[in-house]
Order: structure tokens, then C-alpha cells, then sequence
């Protein structure tokens, strides 16, 4: 394979907004009959943008955090489920930057420039909570090890080229293994039925004694010995997807207003985009994603922030502002998709229209992780000082 390398963050926004624009138009068909995106997928990995992270001195555009997650905000407007797919990509490039050997780091970021993309194998099922890790890995006499394990909601794993899989090792410290899609033993399965994010194929992935090389194996639980940006990045990015999503939804539901429904017979206009109260609603949904948006980008520059200095601090202020960001982007997601149909009327209701993406998408992936203990945090923060745990969810 091979893809554009992106320059600079300009020419990565101005790529994301292209691809935008040209994924918007099948992706409610694509969501309706469960069309999975490999050609899109193509499309993006061809571009350039899954690299952008890559640092400088390795050939990438290292573009900045607030970039980034513009990026994401305009892939999610158009599609939540293609937008999605990418963001373990990113996470477990950082992982490399932060963890990997110069010779992980070499290969690796080679392969991301490539237009290669990496999935996950990350969370469990039936575990007491999501960061009980029970997937292991067994020493061999030749230095490699054996990967055994059962994953679950391991978006991107299917369309991956290497899938980094999170497991602990014999003294039960935790890594990630990067292990090539094709491997022996290695099974991905496509068992995701989500109602929203349909075709992000967040299935399942079946580890049965892959066999992986000692080079292949970043030890994940350094990074959580110091002060670290693993969990502000990541959860970024989430929030970045829901406020896309809240923004495709308001814009639908403007051009459906505008040019599809009727005004109320009360509200003595001839066209639905003049009645005043439909223009009050339209006023308050578009200051909540203002906000959300604004929210968004305060939480990214505090990300670039603690990267270009990162302290106990700087760390601490990064994963407090995106946990403001995401508790907001959560609410405005959900809000805003529902708030489609109540300004659009009976007719958007209708199946066929498939409007009820937006709120399907917003419902499922805010149940990624719970934005009440966002506000549990800085609440904890704002009152007591306390800086917020190290435990790369936050």
C-alpha cells in the first residue's frame, strides 16, 4: 500500500474536510444496509491522515492535538461509524511514541506512513470492570510469547492491518502486543449488532496461542508511572465524534426544515424556516454546540500544552479540560440528535430518511464510558484540589 504523506496541519484539515464531504453521501446507506466502509477505509488510509501523527523526525506532519481532533469532528459530521474506526489508529500510534524502542518506533511509524492501519483488542466481556485485563501472555524458552484471550468491541480490528491487543504478562504488568491481522491463531469475528455506529464492526476478536516476538510487545504500564497524556488523548478524540455528531445533526435538520417541512398553521408564515419558535429552538441547539465546539478546543490546546511541557500539572489540567469537553459533548450529542426530530416534525420520523442515525450513533457511543465521573472529577478538582487518577480513561 501506499499513501500521501500530509505536510502540515493545514493541509490535514483541508484533506479531512474533502474526505468529509465525500463520505456524507452514502452514509445513510451505508448505516441503513449495514454496508461495511472498506472502500472508504481505502480512501483514508490513501490520503495521508492516519499518519499525521507520526513525529517529525520519522517523516509525519506530528500535526497538533487540536487539529487532530478537528479532523475527527469532520468525519463524524458526516459519518460517526467511518470516524470512529480510526480512533484506537491513533491511540496506539501514541502508545509507540511514548513506549516504543527506537527500533518499534522505526518500523511502526514506517507502517502508519504507509497508509497501514492498526485496529484493537482491548476491551472484555464479563469481567468485574473494564480495566480487569485477563487476556495473558505466556513466556516461550525462545523469548517470544503466546497470546490467549477473548475480546470484545474491538472496533477497527476487522479492517486492521496490525491489531494491538492489551494484555498482561506473567508478572501482571500490562502491555500491548502488535500483532499483524493474518496471524495463526488469530480470529476476528463480525458479531457487532450495536443499534448505532452500525458499521464500525466492533466485534469480537479470539486470541487462541498466537505466538508473538519479543519486538512486538510495548510495556503499556510505564506509561502510567509518571505523568502522562494517554487517557486525555484518547478520550479527545470521543469527544471530538460527539460533537461531529452534534453538528451533522443540527445541519440536517436545518436543510430539512428549510426545504422539506410545512410551517404550523398557527405561526401565521408561509415557510417552517420563518415560524419564531422553530428560530428560538434553532438559536439554543446551535449555542449548545457552540459551546460544545468551544469546549472542544480549549480541551485540544490543553493537550498541546502539557505535550510541549508535561508536568504532574500540565498533565492534570489536560485530562480535566477534555473531561469537561466530553461530559459536555455527550450531552449536546444526545440533545441534538433528539432535538432533529422535534424541529423536523412527523415526517422525519420516517424510516426510510434514516435521520435517526444521528441519534443512535450519539446514543451508543456516549455509552463509552461514563461522563458522570467526568464531573465527578472536577468536582473532586475543584473543591479539594485533587488531581484527577492516572488510570488512562480520564
Amino acid at each position: 500500500m501506499t499513501a500521501h504523506v500530509i505536510a502540515d496541519d493545514a493541509e490535514a484539515l483541508a484533506v479531512a474536510a474533502g474526505l468529509a464531504e465525500a463520505f456524507r453521501t452514502e452514509a445513510p446507506v451505508r448505516d441503513a444496509e449495514r454496508r461495511l466502509p472498506y472502500a472508504e477505509l481505502e480512501q483514508l488510509s490513501a490520503s495521508g491522515l492516519l499518519g499525521v501523527t507520526v513525529p517529525a523526525d520519522h517523516g509525519g506532519a506530528d500535526v497538533r492535538q487540536e487539529t487532530l481532533a478537528e479532523v475527527f469532528r469532520l468525519l463524524a459530521s458526516a459519518d460517526a461509524s467511518l470516524a470512529q474506526i480510526p480512533q484506537n489508529h491513533f491511540v496506539y500510534v501514541n502508545v509507540l511514541r511514548r513506549q516504543g524502542t527506537t527500533e518499534q518506533r522505526k518500523f511502526f511509524f514506517g507502517e502508519v506512513l504507509a497508509g497501514r492501519r492498526f485496529g484493537n483488542a482491548q476491551s472484555e466481556a464479563g469481567t468485574r470492570h473494564v480495566q480487569d485485563i485477563r487476556t495473558r501472555l505466556l513466556p516461550l524458552p525462545d523469548g517470544s510469547h503466546e497470546l490467549t484471550g477473548v475480546k470484545h468491541y474491538s472496533t477497527g480490528a476487522l479492517f486492521a492491518d496490525w491489531i494491538p491487543v492489551l494484555a498482561r504478562a506473567a508478572d501482571d504488568n500490562l502491555y500491548v502486543a502488535y500483532v499483524p491481522r493474518d496471524a495463526d491463531g488469530l480470529t476476528v469475528v463480525d458479531d457487532w449488532d450495536g443499534m448505532g455506529q452500525r458499521t464500525t464492526a466492533s466485534g469480537t476478536v479470539r486470541l487462541d496461542a498466537v505466538t508473538v516476538p519479543a519486538d512486538r510487545l510495548v510495556p503499556h504500564h510505564l506509561t502510567f508511572r509518571g505523568p502522562q497524556l494517554h487517557g486525555a488523548v484518547a478520550q479527545l478524540l470521543h469527544a471530538a465524534i460527539d460533537a461531529g455528531i452534534a453538528g451533522g445533526a443540527l445541519a440536517e435538520a436545518a436543510e430539512f426544515v428549510r426545504t422539506k417541512s410545512r410551517p404550523w398553521f398557527e405561526s401565521g408564515v408561509d415557510t417552517a424556516a420563518e415560524d419564531p419558535l422553530l428560530i428560538q429552538r434553532f438559536g439554543e441547539l446551535d449555542l449548545q454546540v457552540r459551546a460544545t465546539e468551544a469546549l472542544l478546543g480549549v480541551a485540544a490546546r490543553a493537550v498541546d500544552a502539557a505535550r510541549d511541557e508535561l508536568t504532574d500539572a500540565s498533565a492534570a489540567e489536560a485530562s480535566l479540560a477534555v473531561a469537561a469537553a466530553k461530559a459536555h459533548t455527550t450531552a449536546t450529542a444526545v440533545l441534538v440528535a433528539d432535538a432533529l426530530f422535534e424541529v423536523s416534525g412527523t415526517r422525519a420520523a420516517l424510516d426510510s430518511l434514516n435521520l435517526h442515525r444521528y441519534w443512535r450513533d450519539a446514543r451508543t457511543h456516549t455509552l463509552h464510558d461514563p461522563a458522570r465521573w467526568k464531573i465527578q472529577h472536577l468536582g473532586r478538582h475543584v473543591l479539594n484540589g485533587t488531581r484527577p487518577p492516572r488510570h488512562g480513561l480520564l
